[in-house]
Parts: structure tokens; C-alpha cells; sequence
């Protein structure tokens, strides 16, 4: 939900072993990770269901579209998949402005289909976990309708209302002055981050509720315990159902300033013609993790090791450790490290990742981290790290960056693949409302959301619709999952290749992580499994040259003349006890025998 405003402007056949491990169906977790929480070191997908698999043929994704890909998500060797927002919604948010938590949309499906995913996902060794939407509501949802009519009503007090101010009041900012409503004004500065003024007026009140994003999603009121209790009773409907746990949706936004001071001017304007402002009184207030330590015991409380996932665009690690609870780890099980990604300056550069996957392994009190390269509000990363010329090899080195580190790893649909970015290049095209109301500077997140290629047939098999919600991309006929299933060398081999080793190899699926070199050109890091010692190491060259590394340089514990081992790699390296020497955009993964 947030990641919008944090936009970013930004060949060779494999070894052996990589084609052997390619074609089959990813292992089993070994016996070794049991103690471990299943989502711990898990790979995670997300599904946007609009784009996924439409089996009624209207061209709009559903439920049973989902369950009818779950074997190519099983064979790839998904843990769990994450489904963004599937409730009843009017759609202006495409489902995060939620009319009923406790139903499926009918355009998605019914609850029965809700059912029969998780059946067969479960079947399948796949957990499901729901998009959970705390911040705020649809409008259309009866809290907010009955909270709407008066000031007296019971929940009079479940949204963030205010009288505002005169509009005679000194000191006005102009996206005040812009919202007049019988004589009064907002009460501050703040402004949505989908454009204009975050107060909208209700006559039937007379007064402003806030609303962080759309009109159509008015926030609610953390503050009043009843709120509190009716957003963990939606949760406690999807955990009695069964769900392995909850992405939570811009969850550092719960709570605002009680005083509404004004939120200071950052330079420049946005989109849609307001000056910036640092979100300091609108989004990482205190009072947020006492809301989620209290929800960390709610679903600890539950079987199974259910999982609270959290959307945290953070400035930094030492922000994100808060995220988890510090020390104690009782607050989010797995906050999103978006800093890895999605990091200010991000390039397909070593000296870029080193600091950040550093600061991942020792800067989180030994948590887990969970690393993120894609998501629906982003650019994909293929397009944001490309160079245009080596744009497969470098979303590989992306790949056994979020596959071989030590963390949990998410992924979107169609990153396995390589789909790219499709954004819309005519103003009537666009479908999401941000690109709409700031064309052409903003030109929304449509390009990110087009339909799943499946196929090289016809609206790559998303749907038998001649017009699907979105375009299919017409690359669809080179890039897919059929065709790169059949290629060995395809990035969506090499995904399953190294999931397939995350979970055979002990160094790797429980392994700690230590970055090693300072080559500026080489982005190097070891796994170590405690219990035998056994080192795996992982070497991407980041440059258009030959490079040569020694793998002692790398690992000082081995031992002269001692062998190593390859255990995937994308080009032709050139592999002896003493050098490694990879070709430009190479990937190299050994094992010191």
C-alpha cells in the first residue's frame, strides 16, 4: 500500500547439477529444520487473485484460478502463498478497501472456494495466508456508514473525525484553504498519500474524517479499545478457519499525532501538485506496538505456528529490528526488510547489497529476516536493477540473493518468470486511480498487476476472455511458464534449482551467513551449517568481466588442496581447489568438501 510513493528509477546453459535438479519436484524440508517454525527460512509467494488464473472466463482472476496452478507452485517449491485482499470491496483500491471482512468478494469467488484453495493447497504441503487491512475501511463498510451519521451513534467514535478549523483561522496552508466546508477547514497539513487533503468533510457531522489514503478508506480510530477488539475478532474468523496467518497492509500507519501538529514540508511537490512532508505524525507513533505485541500473543496463542507478516517501509535496520520486538522478538514474527529491494540508491552493485545483507544478519538481534524484491506497488525488479543488456543474468544474481541468504524469502507472481514491467503509455489506459489523478507524473501501479503468462497461446492462459482487466503483455509469447519449464537455462529453473538446494542443503537451509570479500565487483557470502561445520559458498559477479576469486580467500577454515564443489552455477566457471574464475554475470554456488 505504501511502497507507491517509494517508486524507484531505477546466458550461458547451467552446470550439470543445476539441469539435474531443474527438472524435478523441489525436496521435502529436511528433519534437521523441525524445531524451526515452518516460516522460518520459508520462501513465500504473493498472488495478486485479479491477475492469477481466471477459470469463469471473465477475464478477471478468481479462487478457483488460483487452485487450479497450485502443482506449478508446488513443483517450484512454495512454503506458503499470501493473497492480497479477496473480501467484498466497491474495488477502488482493487481490494484494500474492504466493505465485509468475514466473506469473499463474489467477482473472487465464494467461501466455499476460499475452502477448496486451502484444502488443496494444504494438500500440497501450501499454508494460506490472508492480506489483513487494519489502518482503515471502505467506506462502504457499516461500521463507517453508521459512524457517519452522527456524532452520537454507537460508533460515533470508530474513525478519526475533527471539527477542523475556521476558514478565518491565521496561518492556513493552501491544501487547507482548498477544503472549505461551511466556514471550516481541515485542522492540519496532512495530505493523502493518493493525493489531495486527508480530510474529507461529512455534512451529516459536520466535520472532517482523516484518511491516510483514498477518500473511499477513512482510518479508523486505533485509539478507542472497541476498535482494537472488533479488527482482532475479524482476525480470530480467518484463524478459526484455519489461515497460517496475516500480511498486515500499512501497519505502521495505525496510529496520528492526538495534537494534529502540521507535518513538516520535505522539498518538492507530489504527484499531484502538494508540497512533500515527512510522515512524522502520521506513520510510526509508539503506540502502534503495544497494538501489535497484544495481536503477537492473540495468534501465538493459536496451533501451528501462525505468522503476523508486516508491509514496513523503514529508514533503516536498527527501525525494522523495533518491528520484531527488539530483544524480546514478541512484536511481528517477520516485518518486510524492504531496505535490501527497495533501498534508496538500490543498483546491481556489490557495494550497494553488502551493508544492507550485513546489517540483516547482525543488526536484528538474530532474528530472521525477510527479504522482498517484488511486490504489486512496484516497479518489478527486473526492470528496477536491469541494465538492459544483461537484464536475465542480473534478475539471476537477484534470485540467489533473496534464495541463498539466510532469510526468509518473498516473492510476486511472475518474478520467477522474468515478466516485466507493462506501464500504461496513454492517460485512458490506466486503471489504477493513482495513475489516473497523476498523469502523467504518476502513472500508477497497472504496470506491475497485468495478467500471469502461462502460456504462449492465447491471453497467455490467464483466461479464455478476449478482453482481460488488465492486457495481457504481448512478451508473453517468449516469456512463460510452459517455455521456461522446458528451458534448463530459463530464470524459472534457476528459481526452483535454488529452492531445491535452500532445503537440501543443511548449510543453507539453516546455516548462518557471514559476507565475505570486498571486491567491488563480487557480492560473496558463506553459509555455515553449525552442526557439521560444512561451508556452502555463494559468489555473483556484479561486472561485464571475468573474475577470479580463491575460494580460501573466502573461507579461511579451509583447508589447502581440500576439493570444492559446484552446486550451481549459470555460466561456464572455471572451478579448481584454488580459483574460481567466473565469467561477467556469472553466479557461482560451491560446497567445500
Amino acid at each position: 500500500m505504501l511502497a507507491w510513493k517509494r517508486r524507484l528509477s531505477i546466458t550461458a546453459a547451467m552446470a550439470c547439477a543445476v539441469t539435474a535438479q531443474g527438472q524435478g519436484a523441489a525436496p521435502a524440508r529436511p528433519a534437521s529444520q523441525a524445531a524451526a517454525p515452518w516460516w522460518s527460512g520459508a520462501f513465500l509467494y504473493e498472488i495478486y487473485p485479479r491477475s492469477f488464473g481466471d477459470s469463469n472466463g471473465d477475464g478477471v482472476g478468481d479462487l478457483p484460478g488460483i487452485t487450479q496452478h497450485l502443482d506449478d507452485l508446488k513443483w517450484l517449491g512454495v512454503d506458503a502463498i499470501w493473497l492480497t485482499p479477496s473480501y467484498p470491496s466497491p474495488q477502488i483500491d482493487f481490494g484494500y478497501d474492504i466493505s465485509d471482512y468475514e466473506a469473499i468478494d463474489p467477482q473472487y469467488g465464494m467461501m466455499a472456494d476460499f475452502a477448496a484453495l486451502q484444502s488443496a493447497a494444504s494438500s500440497r504441503g501450501i499454508r494460506v495466508l490472508m492480506d489483513m487491512v487494519l489502518n482503515h475501511t471502505s467506506d462502504q463498510h457499516a461500521w463507517f456508514k453508521e459512524s457517519a451519521t452522527s456524532r452520537t451513534n454507537p460508533k460515533a467514535d470508530w474513525y478519526v473525525w475533527n471539527d477542523g478549523l475556521a476558514a478565518t483561522a491565521p496561518g492556513l496552508l493552501s491544501v487547507q484553504k482548498a477544503n472549505v466546508h461551511d466556514g471550516r477547514v481541515p485542522p492540519n497539513n496532512w495530505t493523502s498519500l493518493f493525493g489531495g487533503s486527508a480530510w474529507t468533510w461529512v455534512p451529516a457531522r459536520r466535520q472532517f474524517y482523516y484518511h491516510k489514503f483514498y477518500v473511499q478508506q477513512p482510518d479508523l480510530n486505533w485509539r478507542n479499545p472497541a476498535v482494537e477488539r472488533a479488527m482482532f475478532d475479524v482476525m480470530r474468523f480467518w484463524l478459526d478457519r484455519g489461515v497460517a496467518g496475516f500480511r498486515l497492509d500499512a501497519i505502521p500507519t495505525l496510529f496520528e499525532d492526538p495534537g494534529l501538529r502540521n507535518e513538516p514540508e520535505s522539498g518538492g511537490i507530489d504527484p499531484f501538485g502538494a508540497p512533500n512532508l515527512r510522515h512524522i505524525y502520521t506513520e510510526n507513533l509508539d503506540e502502534v506496538h503495544g497494538v501489535i505485541k497484544r495481536m503477537r500473543a492473540m495468534v501465538d496463542g493459536y496451533p501451528g505456528n501462525r505468522v503476523l507478516v508486516g508491509e514496513t517501509y523503514l529508514p533503516d535496520t536498527a527501525a525494522l529490528d523495533k518491528w520484531y520486538g527488539g530483544a524480546a522478538q514478541d512484536e511481528l514474527h517477520l516485518p518486510m526488510d524492504m531496505l535490501v529491494g527497495f533501498g534508496a540508491g538500490a543498483a546491481y552493485r556489490a557495494d550497494y547489497f553488502r551493508p544492507l545483507l550485513r546489517a540483516a544478519q547482525t543488526d536484528l538481534h538474530g532474528a530472521m529476516p525477510l527479504l522482498v524484491f517484488d511486490n504489486h506497488d512496484q516497479v518489478r525488479s527486473i526492470d528496477r536493477f536491469a541494465d538492459g543488456v544483461h537484464d536475465r543474468a542480473i534478475a539471476k544474481g537477484i534470485a540467489a540473493i533473496l534464495l541463498l541468504s539466510r532469510a526468509t524469502a518473498l516473492t510476486y507472481y511472475g518474478a520467477p518468470i522474468g515478466m516485466r514491467t507493462a506501464t500504461p503509455t496513454r492517460r485512458e489506459d490506466v486503471r489504477d486511480p493513482i495513475g489516473i489523478s497523476g498523469w502523467p507524473r504518476e502513472k500508477g501501479r497497472d504496470g506491475e498487476r497485468t495478467p500471469m503468462q502461462w502460456t504462449a497461446g492465447a491471453q497467455a492462459g490467464f483466461s479464455t476472455s478476449t478482453q482481460t482487466w488488465l492486457p495481457v503483455s504481448p512478451d508473453h509469447v517468449t516469456i512463460n511458464v510452459a517455455t521456461e519449464r522446458a528451458d534448463p537455462a530459463s530464470l524459472l529453473n534457476w528459481h526452483h534449482t535454488l529452492i531445491a538446494l535452500r532445503r537440501s542443503e543443511p548449510a543453507l537451509s539453516r546455516g548462518t551467513m557471514q559476507l565475505v570479500g570486498t571486491d567491488p565487483d563480487i557480492l560473496a557470502w558463506k553459509r555455515r551449517d553449525p552442526q557439521t561445520g560444512a561451508t556452502v559458498l555463494v559468489a555473483i559477479n556484479m561486472s561485464g568481466t571475468s573474475r577470479t576469486i580463491d575460494p580460501a580467500d573466502y573461507d579461511p577454515a579451509k583447508r589447502p588442496g581440500q576439493a570444492v564443489h559446484t552446486l550451481a552455477q549459470t555460466g561456464g566457471a572455471s572451478v579448481s581447489a584454488k580459483a574460481v574464475v567466473l565469467s561477467p554475470y556469472d553466479i557461482w554456488v560451491g560446497k567445500v568438501m
